[in-house]
């Protein structure tokens, strides 16, 4: 690990003046200092954000609000979220181990990066680390890498199970910035799509900070999330599915589906919704969801199992909220 300056704001505002001047914000630590042991992240200087606030659960209208310092094991607990939006429960407590549960903050789970072999790895070729350098994942050893929404530059794979929650149940993010225009940012729109610039992976400026997110009023129906893994715990998704189905008189009614470990970010596409909507639940509705999320879906040798693995995943899960 490098050498680098470290202090601890005490309020928003001296957090976002210390971003401002280009320190990260640090709090769980619990994918960052992993990244500066490896000298994959070298940031000369942190700021340690843990004592500002930013740490309740609140209930509001029908809704919810996280604060970003929220722990998530704190987060899986609490009875809005349990009651209200059980497959974010569900997703936090698939997530990682109790102790890293008990640091991790709600919004750095938004903000981990990817557990590519070779992102870690520092003598490989990685777009996202050393943008230019090549890809060493599309003819490496791929099998945790993405099959959707990849490119010639980058096919590494989101790992949250949060971030895929939050997808499903149409989460935005509250950011802070030095200027005092924070934004309100769709969780759709939060994550990048690697492209030709990986290295980018939000669109969050420089600086500004997650302050919380904020949850409408649950989807109708039934919810669940289901994560396909190599082990039981402390492993990331091979596939996963966030899905809230309602159904009325053998119609599905409402569907919100968001996928992980497919892609470089959570992963909800419409029309995979729609094939759902306003059809008999059963077989013939589920493969035509199936069909549609995996139509542009390409695998690149050891992850090709996936494409089969999360067909066979969403029409698991659709069986058990129909049934």
């Amino acid at each position: 690990m490098k050498p680098f300056a470290f202090s601890r704001a005490d309020s928003v505002a001296a957090a976002l003046a210390a971003g401002a001047e280009g320190a990260r914000y640090i709090a769980g630590g619990t994918n960052l200092i992993d990244l500066m042991k490896l000298q994959v992240e070298t940031p000369e200087r942190l700021v340690d954000i843990g004592r500002i606030g930013l740490d309740t659960v609140e209930g509001h209208d029908d809704g919810v609000r996280i604060g970003a310092l929220v722990p998530n094991s704190d987060l899986a607990a609490h009875p809005l979220i349990r009651s209200r939006y059980p497959m974010l429960a569900r997703a936090l407590l698939a997530g990682a181990s109790a102790q890293l549960r008990n640091k991790a903050s709600a919004g750095g789970n938004l903000l981990q990066r990817t557990r590519c072999y070779y992102f870690y790895e520092t003598a490989a070729r990685c777009n996202k680390r050393d943008p230019g350098s090549g890809c060493d994942a599309i003819h490496g050893f791929n099998r945790i890498h993405a099959v959707l929404g990849g490119s010639a530059s980058c096919i590494a794979t989101h790992p949250s199970d949060m971030a895929v929650a939050l997808s499903a149940l149409d989460a935005v993010v509250v950011t802070a910035r030095a200027s005092g225009d924070g934004r309100r940012i769709a969780l759709g729109d939060f994550h990048r799509l690697p492209g030709d610039t990986p290295q980018i992976e939000t669109v969050l400026e420089p600086g500004e900070l997650i302050t919380a997110i904020d949850l409408p009023a649950p989807p109708p129906g039934r919810q669940v999330y289901r994560k396909v893994r190599d082990r039981a715990s402390f492993a990331f998704a091979l596939v996963s599915v966030a899905a809230a189905v309602a159904v009325e008189d053998g119609v599905v009614t409402s569907a919100r589906l968001a996928f992980g470990g497919l892609a470089p970010m959570p992963w909800r596409d419409p029309a995979v919704e729609a094939a759902l909507a306003g059809q008999p639940a059963g077989t013939a509705a589920f493969e035509a969801a199936a069909d549609a999320l995996l139509t542009a879906a390409r695998g690149y040798g050891h992850n090709d199992f996936k494409i089969t693995l999360a067909r066979r995943t969403l029409i698991a899960t659709l069986w058990d909220l129909t049934t």
